[in-house]
């Protein structure tokens, strides 16, 4: 009876830690996201040899309410260092979202988390890259984009991801012939729609840009089945 009771107690508990979770509270860092009216940005690690990340409401079993805040109990135990690249989500006060991955991954690990917004430089990407700048064959962990010239000033960009999925394999793929605009190359499906006119619906969105010797590719995250995202730093082979 007792060992009955006990494990009702715990499954009460985790019910309730589970209905206090909100996946939209703006204090929770999930992420960097996608906007179809803002490219995606990177930054540089500064300032310190190391930056420990801070703490969603959801850590420590949902007891960390009080974070973000620049407090002892908010700071967690894994950091990154100086010169680290990082994916730049939204702001939260003294916070930034961001997304880390090292740069030897081999899989897809991605780290999420609030870093202080004085930890953190901004990273511009070329301002008008040539074609010569974006050819080549870019890779990432668990896929490739490959980026030849077509004529008249466009690109042929194709690529594969995939991403384990316990004993089987979710995949993706991209394929476009599209004109970079302005250091940036942003179509949807097959490039035929404009970007700034999309149909609607569940269609695969993607923009690129050129950042020092990386390709940084981002998708709205349906180019492909569950789990699967192109989105990351790509060096070229």
């Amino acid at each position: 009876m007792r060992a009955a009771w006990l494990g009702l107690a715990l499954n009460l508990l985790a019910v309730t830690a589970a209905a206090a979770y909100d996946a939209y509270d703006e204090a929770n860092c999930t992420g960097i996201g996608w906007d179809d009216a803002r490219p995606l940005t990177i930054a540089k690690v500064i300032g310190q040899p190391r930056v420990n990340f801070v703490k969603s409401p959801y850590d420590d079993d949902f007891k960390a309410a009080s974070c973000p805040a620049p407090t002892d109990a908010c700071r967690k135990k894994s950091y990154l260092v100086s010169g680290d690249w990082v994916l730049v989500g939204r702001t939260r006060g003294d916070f930034t979202c961001v997304t880390y991955q090292p740069p030897g991954a081999k899989s897809q690990t991605w780290t999420r988390g609030w870093l202080p917004r004085t930890a953190l430089a901004p990273v511009a990407p070329m301002a008008v890259p040539e074609l010569s700048d974006w050819t080549g064959s870019w890779v990432h962990p668990g896929g490739q984009l490959t980026i030849k010239t077509a004529g008249g000033g466009r690109l042929r960009i194709e690529g594969d991801q995939v991403v384990p999925a316990g004993r089987d394999l979710n995949n993706g793929s991209i394929a476009a012939t599209v004109q970079p605009k302005a250091g940036v190359i942003a179509f949807v499906e097959d490039g035929s729609i404009p970007f700034e006119r999309p149909n609607g619906g569940d269609e695969c969105r993607v923009r690129l840009q050129r950042v020092g010797a990386l390709l940084l590719v981002e998708d709205n995250n349906d180019c492909g089945g569950a789990g699967v995202t192109f989105t990351g730093l790509y060096r070229r082979r």
